[in-house]
């Protein structure tokens, strides 16, 4: 038993760890973020269909048709939510992106007590205003940032949190569905949708399918989501939702690391000091309330 949670916490390591380097492959990628989008939804998806094919598995027709509709809204939102997020990478720094996204805790908090009529208790009250400060002081209120690409990435990582606050929402509303038949489905979806979307907006004359290029796009589909998402499921059964939340933070730690260290991406000391709010607030945010009930 020892043996099987040692695994499947090494498991999820290892899927954040992936997860944590995507701001970094989109640097190097000189492709549009909707192409970008489709084409990781296309292949992660058939990645991971291969994948429960090979283990004797099959998708679930009865559950993907009763969530129909959750599944295909929530599918178009992950590939709308992908481009924003591929969009905030390009026109401001990873670490910055990638904190803007980690907001999509606090848009939940905010919108649980309508949507799921969960109550907003005061120690989720303080995490949203932390959550709040961090992302003023990384966004530079105090930093003082000036470029209109600055902003414009500052917006797109924050509506890119809010779509992903929108997809948490309705997938908490899905019922009896098996965790890959919902992914296969959901990342197909995305891939498919946006297919229409790249053809009509996008200039793809302007792809120039180099060997580099074509070799980051397979990472992209085959590795940050296919085998990033095995990992990342096939740790759900043996390990508890905390630790499953809490470890998932290892993925911005990464991301804000990765910005420093490989790319050399400023970071002032009060955006640092953002960054640990938000951090902190989206972890504590997790933790599970303190019963009153005496046992």
């Amino acid at each position: 038993m020892r043996n099987k949670v040692t695994r499947a916490r090494l498991s999820l390591i290892a899927s954040m760890c992936i997860f944590g380097t995507i701001g970094l492959m989109r640097r190097f990628l000189p492709v549009p973020s909707g192409f970008l989008a489709m084409t990781r939804g296309l292949l992660g998806a058939a990645f991971l269909l291969l994948l429960v094919r090979l283990r004797g598995g099959t998708l679930s027709r009865e559950a993907i048709r009763a969530n129909g509709w959750r599944l295909l809204v929530s599918g178009a939102l992950i590939g709308f939510n992908w481009i924003l997020l591929f969009e905030a990478y390009r026109y401001t720094t990873v670490a910055t992106a990638t904190l803007c996204y980690y907001m999509a805790p606090v848009f939940i908090l905010l919108a649980a007590p309508f949507a799921l009529h969960e109550r907003l208790t005061l120690r989720k009250l303080l995490c949203v205003a932390a959550a709040l400060l961090g992302i003023a002081l990384v966004s530079g209120v105090k930093a003082g940032f000036s470029g209109a690409g600055e902003w414009r990435g500052i917006l797109f990582g924050l509506s890119a949190a809010a779509l992903y606050a929108a997809i948490v929402l309705l997938n908490k509303q899905l019922h009896d569905i098996g965790a890959y038949d919902k992914t296969i489905v959901q990342i197909g979806v995305a891939g498919a949708v946006l297919i229409p979307y790249v053809l009509l907006t996008e200039d793809l004359s302007s792809i120039t399918l180099t060997p580099a290029v074509v070799t980051l796009l397979l990472v992209a589909g085959l590795f940050h989501t296919g085998v990033a998402y095995a990992l990342y499921f096939g740790s759900m059964d043996a390990l508890p939702a905390h630790s499953v939340a809490l470890i998932g933070y290892l993925d911005p730690v990464i991301a804000v690391l990765l910005s420093a260290l490989v790319l050399r991406e400023p970071m002032s000391l009060t955006q640092a000091f953002g960054a640990v709010l938000i951090l902190c607030a989206a972890v504590v945010a997790e933790l599970p309330e303190r019963s009153n009930a005496h046992t």
